[in-house]
């Protein structure tokens, strides 16, 4: 910028004193009829009267004529040699005297004469005149809008004049040659698009000047001054914008360049949106009133309204007519009664609107988020580039703008209006998240703090924000209001109350809900909108669960409001007539003191509203007391095992009034049984350690119903015993912490890791402690920390642990148990994940992590995809970060099954155990005398503490395999003490390495002793026998480990054998028989009985359990198996071993019924293998699964091998949709435009799920809606579980998936007219009408009689259908459709391609495509109803088959995971080619929401644009050949449509006024629209890198700086 600044420095001094510039001012002064000698102040003298009536009289000395002056200016010219210089000194004269004369009739005339001519011979540059001259007149209206201010309420003409000729003065001066102001726009910003509530915030004018002398402007200055009055200064600038007006449209008769359109537009827009003058302050309101009706402004209005549209039409298209759509010239405020205006107006809202529509989805005020899909992301990725990303992942919600664009942020969250169709769609959202409980994590993230809770620091915008507290506030309200009429009505809720006081106690004392506007929207809406409605204690009960959080406290005790909101909360009180000797339930007794335990709470804390306190309820607080002195008294102690239903109750009461009386008595009860010694052959002679003794646990009937305050107390207390305690605390305590933090999933969680280091941070130094929390975590806690999104932080802090000991000697027992916690960890977060953050050097992981980590990935990605964009560039990166470190390669069979992209990635690997064997060869003869000295029989024991010290580190890595030479098949042969202790002695990692390094070479063993021909019967016994000695009789090694070993050397043929004889032996099963019966029932909640502490060496075996003192509480080797188990049944499938892999988990269905996760194993082992698992297989992996799994009543019959594979009928799919509508997509409220059925419909739906459950073939059960996390651990919500139940179903039918797709798309095509036809036979009349025209393919006969089915064939039992829905047909219509596609996005890609195919067949069946007699007219017609204002549809009862798949698909994209985006383009390629304008529009239409969602992949977003550029090439291409011709102009739109797509990719996000699009996407539309029809390119030309055709590569920093 330096270099151009100098330059138009001394541009300026040249033009100042050049000698020319005085004969061209002296020569047009001359024809203008003013003296050269004018002074300067003259034209103050002339009084307004005489401007008024725009004097026109001659002067003494007459003007030559006109015609003469070309030839005057010639013989000027000759004077001069340097043309170039002369031109810039006659356009600075030319834009001063603009200014000067322009309200001056006969002068302006001969301006526009003498430019006209001018520029005819070269002495006018157009495309620097008109910049510079409109940037002049921008800064002299500036100027007298700043003197107007300064001078407000001075009457003096001299000081007025003096000041307008100081600000003028005082402006800078620019060269005529002109930059862009802003060079990254075209347009300067005018408005901002982004926002559903517009403003229209005005930009100071261009203050760029041309290179008029100070001198000049003193003149100008004082002609417009001299004026007087503020009326006319308007006038002087209306009449100065009309003069420059004619001059741009002379302009624009030649051909200027693309900036300089952009800078004509720029300030004609500038123009227009001022047009009342703003500038000069409120006080002139007179005058602009006066404006409006005064002819100048008409007349500059109208021409500037001239030059705009000249500088869009579609003949030159000199400015992309989309530049008018994001200016926001529609939005300006005070319009003028002017038709034209308005016209231009109107037609920018008309397409504007249109281009939204192509942004959104169908049915966008219906696509509400679903939270059965855990869609939780608790890491944040760093981009590639080093920046943060540009939006959080998965947003619940989004707000369409203006422009279609999907928005969100706390600023647009603050500012959705209450009652608007955003607000009501947040609040379906909201209430549903209510329901469906998705975890804290999710919760932080999307809603905003309340602002009485916010600290100055925390100002800042929160970009992921999309719901307001105050939105949240009222969705409470309403769920709070939802439960009391299901209580009312007398249906069992109890578990619907505990589940939302949890979220109701996080979202309180996390400060997203303001407690006192809680209270006072509460009261008014149960008092006073509904006072019939309050009958019960539980709103009470609710607020005495949060009256203790410090906020709630602050509040009650400090706040102005204090009284009036205490007694508000009194007012809910409620006397319980439910506590008859009869009916006495612990609920009850609950219910019936709680409003006397309130009132104790805020007695003792808020001494001025003591006096409103009800003094029966204070006295009833006595009874507590008494009974708890009463159970207490003496000796005695609370019997936690024995307590009938009131004293359950009573003790519900007590916690919720002396929280610590009760903590002491339940720690109590677990001391009671007193201490013992730990007994065990590893403690020294004169070592004791003191042990709790084991009790019950206490049940989850009982602590289900504590308050919250004494939960938190107990759990903190507890974690002080157990962590810091000097004894081993008993199972039975570790048990009961485990539950307290099952049954508040929200209120309870902690991370351990980092909330135990806050508290002590020596306190992993203490014994036993690091041991003690890895079991509660990997035998306890897993799906809940996965359920919190809190896996990966997890697994970050397990890692840590595993590197530092990995190299540790003796540390086996506490890296095994990480290490399997690390691998329950990745098997499970079922989502893409970096192992290390900085994705540099090798990981952390051990050997056999990298492996299964590689593995678990090739999983998520086949099952789930990758969800991402930014996951995308990660994944070489980080397949790289892992192989960096392990030398493994995968066989040919496992990676068959692997996703193409690990696949390609794993393709050229080296398989490097032909290396390991030479290397193995190599040392051999060295190992094996080491291994003589050290494992013969009579070997000097000493020689263990020489071997360890001295060996080198890779013959320590052969030991396992010189011990296995060694046996020869004689294992006695071996001195396995000193083995054990050589092992033990050894680092974790070096085991790991023996174990690998001896499978390798036992396998070699057996194909060489194979080739010299012994007998494989005899080999496989001598191998077993040989490990054995290894697994069972010493126990020196891991079992977990070593089957890992052999299962990931699948591609020998012995390996799997091995493994197979290993899961076959008496041995293993044995000790999988007395785990199970040692560990009592896999639903450990339920365990009521004494624990069984089983002894440290019989759970972990020798090797594990070495010289630990520390006893176990939940780890065993059968329980470390699981995830083993799992990867076993892969790796068998894989080998085609399906009769095996049967027989495996027909062997170990019972321990696995201990694996938490076995719900999603299933799940993902159906889909990873579809396709591939024969129906014995499957119906035995689902026999895996519980017994409550709510199945469709006739799915296991479908499923049933020794029944032929049939595809059920289409009821069977109806009802499973219907109970994905019912259970996991957001329900209706009674504001949604598509139905009428109110409040009533909605209470309807909670009736029906629970009452018609046993009628429905579809999962709707309400015992099991209502769950606790606890009872639903796997997959964490009910609405999760219906989902993945559903899919799990579709997984397992023996149908080809082209069946099934097409059973499922028949029923959404053709819903809503199959529902309306029975809802007419069962209501006798034809629905609500909403008065819209008639569908021209509605439901009708016609419509319906494709060449593929029609409504009478879905063989839906409709009526039925309808009345257990809940709804009305047309919800229920869109509802279905919404279940579909999130239904179809779970399924794996096959699925997929198969939809793609069905929904492209649908189309191009469509009647009115097909029937070839249809005008265009009518073919878009048509597509307009169907696809634009689909809830024409809704309304009217007449969706159409297009319409509704559309729908589908959009409902299917939207849940897609951003790797299987890219098979969308796969509908498009199955249309094509494009025949009609109306195809064109359906594709645009599938695939245009598409693109805001990829505008943050560059490749995908690339090849959508490509892909609809070529589809518009089909039509419009330069060869095509429509049946009728079509008029480019037809589909401007689709044009606009297109500009603002790349707008927005260039922006990423939401389109701004000064959005640019990027270079690359401005190449490929270059070279593609050569291919398109001249027409059409000519409306896409700005789409271009070249400066002369494209204001956007005129205006592209890149493209200015690199020319």
């Amino acid at each position: 910028m330096e270099p151009q600044q100098n330059q138009r420095n001394l541009i300026r001094s040249s033009h100042q004193f050049n000698p020319a510039r005085q004969a061209v001012i002296d020569l047009f002064n001359l024809y203008l009829g003013k003296s050269s000698r004018h002074k300067p102040d003259e034209s103050s003298r002339e009084t307004s009267n005489k401007l008024q009536k725009r004097v026109t009289a001659f002067n003494r000395d007459l003007p030559p004529p006109n015609e003469q002056f070309l030839s005057d200016f010639g013989q000027l010219a000759e004077k001069f040699p340097d043309q170039e210089q002369l031109r810039s000194v006659t356009e600075s004269v030319l834009i001063s005297l603009v200014v000067q004369c322009s309200s001056h009739e006969p002068q302006a005339q001969f301006i526009l004469f003498s430019i006209r001519n001018l520029c005819n011979i070269g002495y006018v540059n157009w495309d620097t005149f008109l910049p510079s001259l409109l940037s002049s007149v921008s800064s002299a209206e500036t100027s007298v809008g700043t003197t107007s201010h300064s001078v407000a309420g001075a009457s003096s003409s001299s000081f007025l004049a003096s000041s307008v000729i100081s600000s003028l003065t005082s402006l800078p001066v620019n060269p005529p040659n002109f930059h862009a102001s802003n060079p990254t726009s075209p347009l300067p910003s005018i408005h901002a698009i982004g926002s559903p509530a517009q403003s229209a915030t005005e930009q100071p004018a261009s203050v760029t000047l041309s290179p008029v002398k100070s001198s000049e402007f003193s003149s100008i200055g004082q002609h417009i001054i001299s004026r007087g009055n503020q009326s006319l200064r308007g006038s002087i600038i209306n009449y100065l914008r009309q003069l420059s007006c004619k001059i741009v449209l002379i302009g624009l008769e030649s051909n200027l360049k693309p900036v300089t359109h952009a800078d004509i537009l720029s300030h004609m827009l500038s123009w227009l949106v001022n047009w009342d003058q703003k500038q000069y302050g409120n006080e002139e309101l007179d005058v602009i009133k006066a404006l409006k009706s005064e002819k100048p402004l008409n007349e500059w209005l109208h021409i500037c309204l001239d030059v705009v549209w000249l500088l869009v039409e579609d003949n030159k298209c000199r400015v992309p007519f989309y530049e008018l759509l994001r200016s926001g010239l529609q939005f300006i405020d005070n319009i003028p009664d002017d038709e034209a205006l308005f016209t231009i107006i109107l037609e920018i809202h008309r397409r504007r609107d249109m281009v939204a529509m192509h942004m959104q989805m169908l049915d966008q005020h219906l696509h509400c988020p679903t939270f059965a899909t855990h869609r939780v992301s608790s890491q944040v990725y760093p981009s590639i580039s080093g920046d943060p990303p540009a939006s959080l992942r998965y947003l619940p919600i989004t707000y369409p703008s203006v422009l279609g664009e999907p928005l969100h942020g706390e600023d647009l969250a603050t500012c959705i209006q209450k009652g608007s169709l955003d607000w009501e769609r947040a609040l379906r959202c909201l209430k549903h998240a209510l329901h469906t409980t998705p975890s804290p994590d999710w919760w932080r993230r999307v809603v905003l703090a309340a602002p009485c809770y916010r600290s100055h620091s925390q100002q800042v915008s929160t970009p992921g924000v999309v719901f307001s507290s105050e939105m949240l506030c009222e969705a409470t309200i309403d769920r709070t209001v939802e439960l009391l009429k299901l209580t009312n009505s007398e249906m069992p809720c109890w578990q619907e109350w505990l589940s939302f006081a949890d979220v109701f106690f996080f979202l309180m004392k996390s400060g997203c809900i303001d407690f006192v506007d809680f209270v006072d929207k509460l009261a008014i809406r149960v008092t006073k909108t509904d006072p019939q409605i309050l009958r019960s204690n539980h709103v009470t009960w609710l607020l005495a669960q949060i009256i203790r959080i410090e906020l709630v406290m602050t509040m009650l005790s400090s706040d102005p409001k204090k009284v009036e909101t205490t007694r508000k909360i009194l007012s809910f009180h409620k006397e319980e007539r439910n506590s008859e000797a009869n009916n006495v339930s612990p609920q009850s007794i609950l219910l019936d003191f709680i409003s006397s335990s309130q009132t104790l709470r805020i007695w003792s804390f808020n001494t001025s509203i003591r006096e409103y306190l009800n003094p029966e309820q204070l006295q009833k607080g006595k009874q507590i007391d008494e009974w708890w002195k009463q159970v207490t008294k003496g000796e005695r102690m609370m019997d936690f095992m024995n307590l009938d239903d009131r004293s359950m109750g009573m003790f519900w009461v007590l916690s919720f009034t002396m929280a610590q009386p009760a903590a002491e008595a339940v720690i109590n009860w677990f001391n009671a049984a007193g201490v013992s010694e730990l007994q065990g052959s590893n403690l020294p002679p004169g070592d004791r350690i003191a042990m709790m003794r084991e009790c019950y646990p206490l049940p989850m009937s009982l602590l289900s119903g504590l308050s919250f305050n004494l939960c938190l107390k107990l759990a903190f207390q507890i974690e002080e015993i157990i962590f810091l305690g000097q004894a081993i605390p008993s199972i039975a305590l570790v048990e009961t912490y485990v539950r307290l933090l099952l049954v508040a999933p929200h209120s309870l969680f902690r991370v351990h890791f980092s909330s135990l280091s806050q508290r002590s941070p020596s306190i992993f130094s203490k014994p036993g402690v690091s041991l003690l929390l890895m079991e509660i975590l990997n035998y306890r806690l897993l799906p809940l920390y996965r359920y919190n999104g809190k896996s990966k932080a997890l697994m970050n802090d397990v890692t840590k642990i595993i590197s530092s000991i990995k190299g540790k000697r003796g540390e086996h027992r506490l890296f095994r148990l990480a290490e399997n916690l690390c691998i329950n960890l990745v098997m499970s977060i079922g989502e893409f994940f970096i192992v290390k953050k900085e994705l540099k050097g090798p990981t952390e992981f051990s050997e056999t992590l990298n492996r299964i980590t590689l593995t678990s990935l090739a999983i998520t990605i086949k099952t789930r995809g990758i969800a991402e964009f930014e996951q995308m560039h990660f994944l070489p990166a980080l397949l790289e970060q892992i192989m960096s470190c392990s030398q493994h390669t995968w066989s040919e069979k496992t990676m068959r099954h692997f996703p193409p992209l690990i696949r390609d990635s794993l393709m050229g690997r080296m398989d490097k155990r032909g290396q390991a064997i030479q290397a193995w060869q190599q040392a051999e003869t060295t190992v094996i005398n080491q291994c003589t000295q050290l494992l013969s029989p009579s070997a000097d024991p000493s020689y263990v503490h020489t071997y360890i010290s001295h060996s080198f580190p890779q013959h320590r890595h052969y030991l396992c395999a010189g011990a296995w030479v060694l046996m020869s098949g004689h294992p006695d042969n071996i001195n396995s003490a000193n083995l054990a202790r050589v092992l033990r002695e050894f680092s974790p990692e070096e085991v790991s390495y023996n174990i690998y390094t001896m499978v390798d070479v036992l396998l070699h063993q057996i194909q060489i002793e194979l080739q010299h021909g012994h007998s494989l019967q005899d080999l496989q016994h001598k191998t077993i026998s040989n490990l054995a000695f290894f697994i069972w009789t010493h126990e020196l090694l891991p079992l977990d480990i070593l089957l890992l070993a052999l299962i990931d050397r699948d591609d020998d043929p012995q390996a799997l054998r091995i493994v197979i004889n290993i899961l076959n032996s008496q041995e293993l099963q044995q000790r999988v028989k007395l785990f199970c019966l040692n560990r009592g029932p896999h639903e450990h909640w339920l365990n009521s009985s004494l624990f069984k502490r089983v002894e440290l060496h019989k759970a972990l075996g020798n090797h594990l359990s070495g010289k630990d003192r520390y006893p176990t509480f939940f780890d065993d080797i059968a329980a470390r198996l699981l995830p083993v188990f799992h990867l076993i049944i892969y790796r068998l499938i894989e080998n085609d071993g399906m009769d095996v892999a049967e027989k495996v988990i027909a062997i170990y269905s019972a321990v696995l019924a201990y694996d938490p996760l076995r719900f999603t194993f299933v799940r993902e082992i159906l889909a990873y293998f579809y396709g591939h698992l024969p129906s014995k297989l499957i119906v035995r992996i689902l026999k895996l699964l519980d017994v409550k799994i709510p199945f469709s009543e006739t799915f296991l019959q479908y499923v049933n091998p020794s029944y032929p594979a049939l595809c059920p009928p289409p009821d069977y799919f109806a009802n499973l949709l219907l109970g994905l509508v019912h259970n996991v997509i957001p329900p209706l409220n009674s504001k949604s435009k598509s139905g009428t059925a109110g409040d009533h419909s909605t209470n309807c739906r909670g009736v029906v799920n629970k009452t018609q459950a046993s009628s429905q073939s579809g999962p709707i059960n309400a015992s099991d809606g209502q769950k606790m996390f606890y009872q639903n651990q796997d997959p964490g919500t009910y609405t999760q579980l219906i989902l993945d139940t559903a899919a799990i179903e579709i997984l397992s039918l023996p149908v080809a998936p082209s069946q099934l797709v097409s059973s499922l798309v028949q029923i959404v095509v053709h819903v809503q007219p199959t529902l309306i036809q029975s809802s007419n036979g069962l209501q006798g009349g034809s629905g609500p009408t909403s008065g819209l025209p008639t569908s021209p393919s509605g439901g009708s006969a016609e419509s319906l009689s494709t060449s593929r089915s029609t409504s009478s064939g879905t063989g839906i039992n409709a009526s039925n259908f309808i009345s257990k829905s809940g709804y009305s047909c047309q919800q229920l219509s869109c509802l279905m459709i919404q279940a579909c596609g999130l239904l179809l996005a779970q399924l794996p890609v096959e699925f997929h391609m198969q939809f793609y195919s069905e929904a492209s067949c649908i189309i191009k069946d469509c009647w009115w495509l097909t029937g070839g007699k249809r005008s265009p007219r009518e073919l878009d017609s048509a597509v307009g109803y169907a696809l634009f204002d689909p809830s024409w549809a809704a309304q009217d009862n007449t969706s159409t088959g297009i319409g509704n798949i559309v729908a589908l698909l959009h409902a299917f994209f939207s849940n897609l995971s951003h790797e299987w985006l890219e098979g969308t383009h796969t509908i498009i390629k199955h249309l094509r080619p494009l025949t009609s304008v109306a195809m064109l529009r359906i594709a645009f239409r599938i695939m245009g929401p598409l693109l805001p969602r990829v505008a943050s992949s560059r490749q995908l977003f690339m090849k959508t644009l490509l892909l609809l550029l070529n589809v518009m090439g089909d039509v419009f291409g330069r060869n095509s050949q429509p049946a009728t011709p079509v008029e480019a102009s037809e589909i401007s739109d689709l044009i606009d449509f297109l500009h603002h797509a790349i707008m927005y990719e260039g922006q990423g996000g939401p389109v701004q006024s000064n959005s640019k699009p990027k270079l690359d996407t401005l190449t490929l539309c270059g070279k593609v629209i050569e291919n398109l029809r001249p027409d059409v390119q000519h409306l896409l030309s700005h789409l271009k890198t070249d400066p002369n055709s494209s204001i956007y590569a005129a205006t592209h920093p890149k493209l200015v700086q690199n020319p």
